[in-house]
């Protein structure tokens, strides 16, 4: 049996730890207990994939790019929809880019997501919040040691005019962007790399919860190879506030077969 390790933005900046600027409650911990099971599930894990939420200091679904009407700072978690664009209540710093940020925004809500959260800068890419958890990073080099090839990989989040939670696409994908397109390339290597494809990271209410319908969408396609995914529960958490989008995303997962499992349940799967 083939089994490949997804993990989903273990960064520093998601971990409740000194410094991290969008701590998520839990994250050390659910880090600590994956990179323990990396470490003694080693041969057993034929392929890991790792992605990493990679963004410039100023985008679209940061502080730094919006302001309120007379020009004060808009407070992180703060909703913004096209209708408050256009009424004036928030606008970009950059007058310039209103109108593309009002037709992002709309095509959110013509996918039925009404809007998008105003988040604190985090995971600017070089910075030590970028940077994946450090018990993690060496259970990582460890499995590269001792298989003598990469972790791969996958940066996302470069695109500055769209969210892009899921590692497969972004949240409003820009035709001429290939980056924020569906990447098929990386599903299909999914999918044909493994039997099982376990599931874990952070945050289990967005960027895990995302990626996992994304990759679910793809498998459904005719003629793709069906590998059985599980969810890693002990190994994910949820923004503080958004508890029910993590409750939503195991009740999806369980209706669609997938495994719902701690990782001690799931390394016995493996013996």
């Amino acid at each position: 049996m083939r089994t490949h390790l997804l993990i989903i933005d273990p960064q520093n900046d998601f971990c409740d730890i000194d410094g991290a600027a969008l701590p998520v409650a839990g994250a050390h911990a659910d880090l600590q207990r994956l990179a323990h099971f990396i470490e003694a599930q080693q041969d057993r894990l034929d392929g890991i994939t790792v992605t990493l939420d990679s963004h410039a200091s100023v985008a679209v679904e940061r502080t730094t790019f919006w302001q309120h009407a007379g020009g004060q700072p808009v407070a992180p978690f703060t909703f913004i929809t096209a209708s408050d664009v256009v009424a004036g209540r928030y606008r970009p710093r950059d007058a310039s880019l209103q109108a593309p940020v009002v037709a992002m925004l709309e095509q959110l809500a013509g996918a039925g997501k009404a809007g998008m959260v105003v988040w604190p800068v985090h995971c600017v890419t070089g910075t030590w919040g970028h940077n994946i958890h450090s018990d993690v990073a060496r259970s990582l080099a460890a499995w590269e040691l001792a298989h003598q090839r990469a972790v791969t990989r996958v940066l996302k989040g470069e695109y500055p005019l769209s969210e892009h939670f899921g590692v497969f696409e972004a949240d409003a994908p820009v035709p001429s962007v290939p980056g924020t397109q569906f990447n098929t390339a990386l599903a299909a290597s999914l999918a044909q790399a493994a039997d099982v494809i376990a599931i874990a990271g952070q945050a289990s209410s967005h960027c895990v919860a995302a990626s996992y319908d994304q990759f679910m969408r793809y498998l459904g396609r005719g003629g793709t190879p069906t590998p059985r995914v599980v969810l890693l529960q002990d190994a994910m958490s949820p923004v503080t506030g958004f508890e029910p989008l993590a409750d939503a995303l195991c009740e999806r997962a369980r209706a669609a077969g997938t495994g719902v499992m701690t990782l001690d349940a799931f390394a016995s799967t493996l013996r």
